[in-house]
């Protein structure tokens, strides 16, 4: 009953990890995003910057709890 339990929250945790991390903008935007960044101002890149700080954050905890999970899971399907 707990290996099911224990699948299906590692399940939602991978999925939640996956949808995080395609949240996030693209650290390298290349020459495009070099052109286009003329017009970005001051307070638009800070937002920016503060969006993308709170999401690496939580997919850093969001993968832990992955990366715990599956270790447990290894353990009690022994």
């Amino acid at each position: 009953m707990w290996v099911t339990i224990l699948t299906v929250v590692q399940l939602l945790s991978g999925l939640l990890v996956t949808a995080i991390v395609l949240m996030q903008s693209g650290k390298s935007a290349g020459l495009s995003g070099a052109i286009a960044g003329v017009a970005d101002t001051f307070l638009s890149k800070n937002k920016a910057k503060s969006v993308d700080a709170k999401l690496a954050r939580i997919t850093k905890y969001a993968a832990l709890v992955f990366v715990g999970l599956t270790l447990l899971l290894n353990i009690l399907s022994k």
